[in-house]
């Protein structure tokens, strides 16, 4: 019995200090990495890593994207990029990624990014080729340039600017963006899904539109090149046909 006695302590003191073993290694890798990670030097605490949860969908420098749903942000004017903010915060738009995203941020944080982004550069892309009628597009046009007097829907340049590069400080520019984004927004306006603080122009100027109207603003502005320069119109230097809430008067 001797033997077996032994043997059997031998096989106990290796089911023992096998585990313990892996504690010891496990333990010390882990002081390992928690040391190594305090040598390590800090990722630099800057505008474009704070904004990468932003550039992961309108593009590294707000350039928007090929999809047709995430804008470009780039050189639009800064009061404009922080109201839309501060709409996906308090819920006057809603698209769940972007509501998230911002629920806990403040004015200040908000106020930063949108600085950040009215600073970008980068190149607009080629207009979209027309795929509707000319029909259609002259109606677009004329909607876009002159407004349709008979429905009180006035201009979009007399608001956006000659160039539809927007006014400072908070009416964006409407050049660079697709079709299906601009005809999306206007339905959300006349439907009453996107909101802005009211008196809310552009709910009053969507809800005289028809499909028709809104598809053919919508397929016109996605035609237009960018001007050659694409900065938004000095503050006040147009005066506006409606009272908007998020634009001072």
């Amino acid at each position: 019995s001797g033997p077996l006695i032994l043997m059997e302590l031998r096989v106990s003191s290796r089911r023992i200090f096998r585990p313990l073993l892996a504690v010891l290694l496990i333990g010390s890798a882990g002081v390992f990495s928690a040391a190594n990670a305090q040598t390590q030097p800090k990722a630099p605490d800057t505008m474009e890593a704070r904004v990468q949860g932003c550039t992961a969908c309108h593009g590294s420098h707000g350039q928007g994207t090929d999809n047709d749903y995430f804008p470009r942000l780039a050189g639009k004017p800064a009061d404009y990029l922080f109201n839309q903010l501060q709409n996906f915060r308090e819920g006057r738009r809603k698209y769940p990624p972007m509501n998230y995203l911002v629920t806990y941020l403040s004015d200040d944080y908000l106020h930063q990014i949108a600085t950040y982004f009215s600073q970008q550069r980068p190149p607009y892309p080629p207009p979209a080729k027309p795929t509707v009628s000319a029909t259609t597009l002259s109606r677009g046009e004329q909607i876009v340039l002159h407004g349709d007097a008979s429905k009180q829907i006035p201009a979009c340049a007399a608001c956006h600017g000659k160039g539809l590069t927007g006014m400072e400080p908070a009416i964006p520019g409407l050049v660079g963006l697709h079709a299906d984004y601009i005809s999306a927004q206007l339905g959300s306006w006349r439907s009453g899904t996107r909101h802005a603080v009211a008196p809310d122009c552009m709910h009053t100027i969507a809800t005289r539109l028809t499909d028709e109207d809104v598809n053919a603003v919508a397929a016109w502005l996605s035609t237009q090149p960018a001007p050659h320069n694409p900065v938004p119109a000095p503050a006040r230097s147009m005066k506006t046909p409606l009272a908007c809430g998020s634009e001072p008067q």
